[in-house]
């Protein structure tokens, strides 16, 4: 009886097999998170720290180097001591931004599909950004390379759980002048998704914002009708705006462009060491450049920053995904929810190697930002020792986690037929689902599949080789960079740019300012 169960349970299957799905689809664009906000401080001490930080921006001041930023809050009644370079700035003023930042705007890719919604509710992925080395299996560790920017340009580019583009890592075989033209023309040539552009100054600042108008045919009043690209404001933590990062504010808040104002907070180090002592300051620091922004242009696209973590008091270096830091991250969600404003929060590790700490680092500060509510999580995947090198099999195993989180953000089936009294019915007492019709029209799609992760057992995972993940990881991305086409295919953007880069490098390039 059980051979002949199992051959017609076969016959069943292999007949069934043609009404099946040929393939699983999936979308991990346009996430909404599906979970509800958690939080870490009651409500009466959320108001509590954003009074402080009100009371700190007013009373104590924030130093701005930059004599045009004196000027702006000036111009807005802050109260401005020169001498000091000091800018007070009354809670009517801060309240005032607040009331003109918007609470949702799109954020413009090459193509509609890229397109992406900014506002609370809404949760999307960046990569790892800014390191200046890179790691992998074959090559190992080593300084950051033009070759490995564009490669994982590319990477980005093939999944779709990264909404927009990051600079993954500094090309230091780029002389630092001309360096700007060489991270944003990839962007534009190998992807269709919104780029990114560092705030070095207007010069570079406005090259990168011409090859994208280049690459899109823009005219000046269409890009600055719609956010295009974006860039990450960081405060000198404690109560410093720097130069270039003041300009920045201003330069896209007078372009309509997306700013993330992020303090980068350590508690111990750059902040009190207290969770609500460095939740106060970096509020205060967020709340300054918002105020920034909204004064040079009312309605300036900004997302409420924060990157707050704790340092190892034996070394002083930071660390990633600590307790202190998940705390940190459910208490700003808190205080993005008590200003409306969408905002960035990242995940990230301090490892040395993609190892089990990565992955718990990674995973715990992923897992703080999506139960907080953050609209934008960076550094997502890839970053290893704090961000000082990207890990091209990081990259890849931290994407499991993400496609994860995606999958989650779609409601289960709960109709009719997906609530089962049919298979129910189908099956006999002791039996089992395998070859029951609805499994029979459902297998090929009904279950998430992995990028990563090997379900095999030990004697045919140890058959294939018995590669660990990190080498799993190592194929996966071989194989992606080997399989590339660029969905750019209009090939007078790539003619245009290069012109654009060959004048203005023939013209001196434009250095950082600082």
């Amino acid at each position: 009886m059980r051979t002949r169960s199992t051959a017609s349970g076969g016959r069943r299957r292999r007949e069934r097999t043609a009404g099946a799905q040929s393939c699983r689809r999936v979308d991990y664009t346009h996430l909404r998170n599906p979970f509800i906000s958690q939080g870490a401080f009651s409500e009466d001490r959320i108001e509590a720290v954003h009074r402080t930080a009100l009371r700190v921006i007013q009373e104590l001041g924030i130093r701005v180097l930059l004599p045009e930023g004196r000027k702006r809050f000036a111009t807005a009644g802050a109260l401005v001591d020169e001498d000091s370079r000091m800018v007070r700035i009354g809670a009517d003023i801060v309240e005032a931004a607040l009331a003109t930042a918007p609470r949702s705007f799109t954020l413009k890719g090459a193509v509609a599909k890229r397109d992406q919604l900014i506002e609370p509710g809404v949760l999307f992925f960046t990569a790892g950004a800014g390191a200046p080395h890179v790691t992998d299996l074959e090559r190992g560790r080593r300084p950051g390379t033009l070759s490995d920017y564009r490669e994982l340009i590319r990477l980005t580019q093939c999944f779709d759980a990264f909404a927009m583009f990051s600079a993954v890592v500094e090309p230091q075989d780029v002389p630092i002048h001309i360096r700007h033209y060489a991270t944003m023309a990839p962007q534009l040539t190998l992807g269709d998704k919104p780029p990114w552009i560092f705030a070095r100054g207007t010069p570079q600042v406005t090259d990168g914002f011409e090859m994208i108008r280049l690459a899109r045919g823009l005219s000046e009043e269409d890009f600055k009708a719609n956010p295009w690209c974006a860039t990450v404001i960081n405060t000198n933590s404690p109560r410093q705006l720097d130069v270039p990062m003041c300009q920045g504010i201003i330069d896209f808040a007078e372009a309509g462009q997306m700013s993330i104002i992020t303090p980068f907070c350590l508690a111990g180090a750059m902040a009190p060491i207290t969770i609500a002592g460095a939740m106060t300051l970096q509020h205060a620091e967020a709340l300054t450049g918002i105020t920034l922004a909204q004064i040079v242009t009312p309605g300036a696209p900004v997302l409420y920053g924060s990157f707050l973590s704790n340092v190892d008091m034996k070394s002083g270096s930071p660390a990633f995904g600590t307790p202190e830091q998940f705390k940190a991250t459910l208490g700003s969600g808190q205080l993005a929810r008590r200003i409306g404003l969408p905002w960035r929060s990242a995940a990230g590790s301090a490892a040395n190697v993609n190892d089990a700490q990565a992955a718990n680092e990674n995973q715990m500060s992923l897992w703080g930002a999506v139960l907080a509510g953050a609209t934008n999580i960076k550094h997502a995947a890839g970053w290893l020792e704090g961000g000082l090198t990207v890990s091209y099999e990081k990259l890849i195993t931290d994407l499991e986690a993400l496609q994860i989180v995606a999958e989650l953000c779609t409601a289960p089936q709960a109709d009719t037929d997906a609530l089962g009294f049919d298979a129910i019915a189908e099956v006999e007492p002791g039996g089992h689902f395998f070859s029951s019709r609805q499994t029979m029209a459902r297998y090929r799609s009904a279950f998430y599949e992995p990028l990563v992760a090997d379900w095999s057992n030990f004697g045919t995972w140890t058959e294939n080789g018995a590669r660990t993940a990190n080498q799993r990881a190592t194929a996966i991305w071989k194989k992606k960079l080997e399989d590339f086409v660029s969905p750019v295919t209009d090939p007078a953007i790539g003619e245009a740019l290069n012109a654009f880069i060959d004048r203005r490098t023939r013209e001196g390039g434009a250095p950082p300012e600082s």
